[in-house]
């Protein structure tokens, strides 16, 4: 206990316009929270301002990130700034450090009033890089749009933030910390808790351990390749997948996290983790995976790298949803896909007669729905599949349950995925990103676009590519209507979609005050031709979307940053 009270303060700031958090929170230039006077502390008490003062006062918060530059300071000032607002304790990660799955995990079992996240997810980490902060609710996941607008709008009439300057946290030792802070009756804890074991512990009943033991380590175990890109998920599969389950320790690379990710993207893609895609080809491993920097995606592979597309990543789940013992244990209440994310998903809700939602990119809208005890696993094109066991999104369970399906069926990966296509039929889907393109240029572009879809001349157009000709049979710019609790969400992504069923959409993603990325989706289904080039079979839709939008005419590319 400490000898003296600390002393709380009340510090005058001024606003800032440009706190509104987006789908992944307040995400910033590293040198813009540490350059610009209390903005970090600005958006912090936003968030503690927007909890009610009588659910504050006592209340538990987590705070865990994924190890990026400026995490240590921003966790400093976070605590201080808890103390100061009623905040009675703070559960915090060991160093600092615990994945976004893990944090949702945790702030269920421990029924805190929320977490506070800070990661900028995939984006480059380091002093030049990105940082973010997020807030979620007590369900474990992210807050929804009335409470992300509340802050804003505290954040745009902000006037002073209170703060306990005199409270220091050792972030790098287990266990209890106890503050006495002047006029409270009780004193302020801090627990530093093992980042992993909670997480772990949920794992342990979500699948058969024994069975994942047999398939990694046993007389005819699969041999494994596991890149946590220098992010979060490191000691996550060191201790799990490692330790617990018996992999060799070289099977697992990157594991140690860093502040600059190694100088890499932590981005679990065919680009971004090209280093274990090359280190797949020679066939020396049954399967691959790569996770993001705070741990929610995760990338899969098969021998020689053969390659599984989200959209069929959570299909394959779905079809094989039995070989988890959780699933066996609790049924099956729902499937959904984000709107951009083909439509393989729907196939097997179709064959099993599954309730299938389709919502706006946006974890949140899945939690909504896990809630209400109408959705049991869900994904997103971008990488992100998870359960209904946490509220976000989880690289690691997407492993362990493609693990299982493995344990279970006997087959390689690639093998599973072509039974797939032979029952199903094929969703040839890629992912085109025009990074960095000016926010201005980017926003007309999406404008002038719009305009031209949604207007009645544009319904029933054909378009022609050598031999495929395409008729739009329906343009629009999507909207949800959420079933359980009515809320309508607008301007969700431009579809083209044709009479064949294929589908271009448009998104504009990843804005920052001067720069976004413009996202083209196109997706198209064959029940024949299942064994073909995804690029090739794809290649009219891909013509057709870039003559529509203009694209390259506007921005002065040649073509897009990245193609997934």
């Amino acid at each position: 206990m400490a000898d003296s009270r600390l002393q709380v303060l009340t510090v005058p700031t001024a606003p800032y316009p440009d706190q509104r958090p987006g789908t992944g929170g307040l995400r910033k230039k590293v040198h813009v929270f540490q350059s610009r006077r209390n903005y970090l502390h600005n958006f912090i008490q936003s968030i503690f301002s927007s909890i009610d003062l009588r659910d504050r006062q006592g209340s538990t918060v987590v705070v865990g990130g994924d190890g990026r530059f400026f995490n240590r300071t921003a966790i400093g000032v976070i605590v201080q700034m808890a103390a100061a607002n009623g905040v009675g304790r703070m559960i915090i990660g060991h160093h600092g450090i615990m994945s976004t799955p893990a944090i949702s995990c945790v702030i269920r079992k421990y029924k805190a009033i929320g977490g506070i996240i800070l990661t900028a997810s995939h984006n480059p980490g380091g002093p030049g890089g990105d940082f973010g902060i997020k807030f979620n609710t007590a369900n474990g996941g992210a807050a929804k749009d009335a409470v992300s607008n509340k802050i804003f709008q505290i954040s745009r009439t902000i006037e002073e933030f209170a703060i306990c300057p005199g409270l220091h946290v050792d972030l790098t030792t287990l266990g209890k910390q106890m503050f006495d802070l002047e006029n409270k009756f009780k004193p302020f804890t801090v627990e530093i808790v093992d980042s992993v074991e909670s997480y772990a512990n949920l794992l342990r009943n979500i699948f058969d351990f024994a069975a994942l033991k047999e398939l990694l380590s046993g007389e005819k175990h699969i041999k494994i390749r596991l890149d946590a890109m220098h992010g979060v998920v490191g000691p996550y599969v060191r201790r799990i997948l490692c330790e617990e389950l018996g992999c060799p320790v070289n099977s697992a690379i990157n594991c140690l996290p860093l502040e600059d990710f190694g100088g890499q993207h932590p981005d679990p893609n065919l680009t971004y983790a090209a280093d274990l895609v090359d280190g797949m080809r020679d066939g020396q491993y049954d399967f691959g995976a790569a996770f993001d920097g705070d741990g929610d995606r995760n990338m899969i592979l098969g021998k020689h790298g053969f390659f599984v597309t989200p959209p069929d990543s959570v299909a394959v789940i779905a079809d094989n949803i039995f070989c988890i013992p959780y699933f066996q244990h609790t049924g099956v209440r729902g499937f959904a896909r984000s709107m951009p994310t083909s439509a393989a998903l729907d196939r097997v809700a179709k064959a099993t007669k599954i309730e299938l939602y389709e919502t706006p990119t946006g974890w949140k809208f899945f939690g909504n729905l896990m809630d209400a005890g109408r959705l049991s696993l869900c994904g997103e094109e971008s990488f992100g599949t998870g359960g209904d066991h946490v509220r976000e999104k989880d690289g690691l369970w997407a492993v362990l349950a493609w693990l299982s399906i493995l344990a279970a069926r006997k087959q390689s990966v690639e093998d599973i995925l072509k039974d797939h296509w032979r029952k199903y039929g094929r969703n040839y889907f890629t992912r085109y990103d025009y990074n960095n393109i000016d926010i201005d240029t980017a926003c007309e572009t999406m404008e002038d676009l719009e305009m031209m879809i949604v207007d009645k001349s544009f319904a029933k157009q054909r378009f022609a590519v050598e031999d495929k000709i395409y008729k739009v049979e329906k343009a629009d710019n999507f909207e949800y209507t959420d079933p359980v609790d009515s809320t309508i969400s607008r301007n969700q992504g431009l579809r083209i979609i044709f009479t064949d069923g294929s589908r271009i959409i448009y998104r504009l993603s990843g804005t920052r005050c001067d720069v976004a990325t413009v996202r083209i989706y196109i997706d198209s289904y064959e029940k024949e031709q299942i064994f073909e080039d995804t690029q090739v079979m794809l290649a009219p839709l891909a013509t057709i979307a870039v003559k529509i939008s203009q694209l390259h005419q506007r921005t002065g590319r040649s073509g897009p940053s990245v193609i997934t």
